[in-house]
């Protein structure tokens, strides 16, 4: 563990139990939520391959439009 989360757990462990509960629960939100984005990034990667391919195909064809500024 790192020095700074031992430090954290050692503030939360002062928190009623209630506050420590959801800092439990948020922390364990934010993992599992990193980990469900880390897989479905990863299971996209031939998809996303294949898309950019067929961006540069078009723009290769001169199907895209050329860089328009925006107006401000």
């Amino acid at each position: 563990m790192t020095k700074l989360l031992d430090r954290a757990f050692s503030q939360a462990a002062k928190l009623p139990q209630e506050a420590q509960d959801a800092l439990a629960r948020l922390l364990l939100e934010e993992m599992n939520a990193e980990a469900e984005w880390e897989e479905a990034f990863a299971s996209s990667q031939d998809e996303l391959a294949t898309m950019a391919k067929q961006a540069l195909a078009e723009h290769k064809a001169g199907k895209t439009p050329g860089f328009q500024p925006c107006p401000v």
